[in-house]
């Protein structure tokens, strides 16, 4: 795991994770052209007999590169995907508006629907807030294949961790509507069985709240502050009526 060359390909060019029977590096692949750089999560002992089967279950995945045995490490080989963690764009106090926040919930929750085929212990470490980027030049969110070891992970952890950041995203303000905050209200209760059940509440919920945004927008202020009270009252006797 040392060494600065994996199988005689892959330059090593820093390790940020390593702990028993796992490491994980950034690498430059020295036979690719365009020297693109790649992520490398090495596993061993008791690790590698673990997610052997994980990784051949990834042949379907774009950033899925390669997977070999070297010495006595399992090395999984995947694409970079840059950009920047969540939690360094979407934080308390943060100014996005309301149509850049739907879009990047929209655009998180497409990428957590291509999980409900991962295993679920690779799922959910994609889900860490480290391991969710937002590239905002590209207007995109990728999920970076930091797979660290977990265990006693499934599909219905896959969704409570997706809803968790989303969360990040849809963050209660004080211009939330209703309709929005009924959707965070239902993200609560954690009774989705996975990550085709979260994109299906979603597709469900995204258009109405979308147009309750749209109509606030046309009222005044005082009838737009009033609307948004309320709707926080209805929430808090809705939510009264539901303990």
């Amino acid at each position: 795991m040392d060494a600065m060359l994996v199988r005689e390909r892959y330059k090593v060019v820093r390790v940020t994770d390593c702990r028993e029977d796992y490491a994980f590096a950034e690498a430059v692949d020295i036979l690719d052209r365009e020297t693109r750089g790649c992520l490398l999560n090495l596993y061993e002992g008791p690790l590698l007999r673990r997610y052997l089967p994980c990784f051949d279950r990834l042949s379907s995945c774009p950033d899925f590169l390669s997977m070999f045995l070297d010495g006595e490490s399992l090395v999984g080989v995947f694409r970079d995907c840059g950009g920047t963690p969540i939690d360094q764009v979407f934080f308390l106090g943060d100014s996005h508006g309301w149509r850049d926040r739907l879009y990047y919930a929209g655009e998180l929750l497409r990428q957590v629907l291509n999980l409900s085929d991962l295993p679920p212990e690779v799922a959910c470490a994609l889900l860490l807030s480290e391991n969710v980027r937002v590239d905002q030049t590209d207007r995109s969110i990728a999920l970076r294949f930091h797979t660290i070891p977990l265990e006693g992970m499934n599909h219905r952890e896959t969704a409570f961790l997706a809803a968790d950041q989303v969360r990040k995203i849809l963050r209660p303000r004080l211009s939330s509507p209703l309709a929005e905050l009924r959707f965070l209200d239902e993200l609560d209760r954690g009774d989705l069985a996975g990550p085709v059940q979260l994109f299906a509440l979603w597709r469900a919920r995204a258009e109405e709240i979308r147009e309750a945004y749209k109509a606030l927008e046309h009222k005044n202020f005082v009838r737009r502050w009033c609307s948004l009270l309320l709707g926080r009252a209805k929430r808090w006797f809705t939510r009264r009526k539901t303990r």
